[in-house]
């Protein structure tokens, strides 16, 4: 969901009542009172309740799950992939805030069309990078020519979230976390560890 700089501004202000008092406070009224703005141009960025939503798990994802820094997929896609996870999953209380508040959004999804095509959209787009690095990762020899780059993709998308959720309840170190999803990830890819 590609978002204007205002809808991003509003959509910021969401996040925030969100993590403050769930998802049930959020109303254009509140999202109004949040930014310091009218109330009709809140409407005016968002035709539906709905929508506003659905723009605030957009930012949401967008704002707690970074990519690594530098060029995807690099030194090795092994490596980035365990990174990229590790910045997402609920190991610190920040990171907790963000995956409780992303699950409000999927319980939401179950009933709401609007979040449930923003939840998709969002995880088709890195499961869509995902498995273009594997493919380049082939490509180059460093992933085995028998992986299948969206299967591989849709492997580690789903070992992440099922991470992600005994993390909630059954929190460990990440040392520990960041070993076993090497480990993980190294048998989805084909590839043995780098150690």
């Amino acid at each position: 969901m590609d978002l204007t700089d205002r809808q991003t501004q509003l959509a910021d202000a969401a996040l925030r009542i969100v993590a403050r008092s769930g998802l049930g406070a959020l109303s254009f009224r509140a999202v109004a009172s949040e930014d310091d703005c009218s109330l009709g141009s809140v409407q005016k960025a968002f035709p539906s309740k709905q929508r506003m939503v659905a723009a605030a798990f957009t930012r949401l994802r967008d704002t707690s799950a970074p990519l690594p820094p530098g060029e995807p997929g690099r030194p090795n896609l092994r490596q980035w992939l365990v990174d990229l996870f590790i910045g997402v999953l609920p190991l610190d209380e920040a990171r907790r805030a963000a995956h409780r508040q992303g699950e409000v959004f999927a319980q939401v999804a179950l009933v709401d069309p609007d979040i449930a095509a923003a939840i998709a959209e969002s995880d088709a787009r890195l499961r869509g990078l995902i498995a273009s690095l594997v493919a380049r990762g082939r490509a180059e020899g460093e992933i085995p020519a028998w992986v299948d780059p969206d299967t591989a993709a849709w492997a580690v998308w789903a070992l992440a979230g099922g991470v992600a959720s005994q993390l909630t309840y059954d929190p460990e170190l990440e040392d520990e976390v960041r070993t076993r999803l090497d480990t993980a990830i190294g048998a989805l890819l084909g590839v043995a560890s780098i150690d």
